[in-house]
């Protein structure tokens, strides 16, 4: 009988530890470029490493772009600068090969095919859907940028990723 009840509550705690980590929850992003045309989507679940991110594009140039979570939710054309910096709540050093990175916003590069059209699926890994300071959903929101050029993946701020060719405000679903 004593093991039973073990057994229970080893299932029942298991279950809802997988629940918190997993919450379920959910936000998109309308991605643009910068003459306000439709270009995709970005959908964004929050799972246990992070924020499981998911983008499908077209009309894109061809080859390896740069792609970040950006600290404010504004997306205005024609450079949007009004995205800010790279989502850094841990204030870290920039990329995955950098040894002072990587900033939460930071994502590996995405692939446009010779059609213009791209999709991509990578955790943003400090981020979450739910309260504090590594929410994609805080005051002020966030976006999401895709850049002209690769990502480097080592230099500080940016990635010597270039100009931002396109942009969406992440939104609660």
């Amino acid at each position: 009988m004593t093991t039973r009840i073990v057994l229970c509550l080893l299932v029942l705690t298991t279950a809802a530890a997988a629940g918190a980590a997993e919450s379920g929850k959910s936000a998109t992003a309308k991605i643009i470029d910068s003459l306000g045309k439709t270009l995709g989507t970005a959908h964004f679940s929050e799972k246990n490493e992070g924020v499981e991110v998911t983008v499908k594009v077209s009309g894109l140039p061809p080859g390896k772009h740069g792609i970040h979570l950006h600290e404010q939710g504004k997306c205005d054309p024609p450079g949007f600068s009004t995205a800010g910096g790279h989502f850094n709540p841990s204030a870290k050093q920039h990329g995955s090969m950098n040894p002072g990175g990587k900033h939460a916003g930071d994502l590996p590069n995405l692939m446009v095919k010779a059609d213009g059209t791209a999709e991509f699926t990578a955790t943003a890994k400090g981020a979450t859907l739910g309260d504090g300071g590594g929410s994609l959903l805080k005051k002020g929101g966030t976006s999401i940028i895709i850049h002209a050029g690769p990502d480097d993946e080592k230099t500080d701020p940016s990635g010597n990723s270039g100009g931002r060719i396109a942009c969406g405000v992440v939104t609660a679903q």
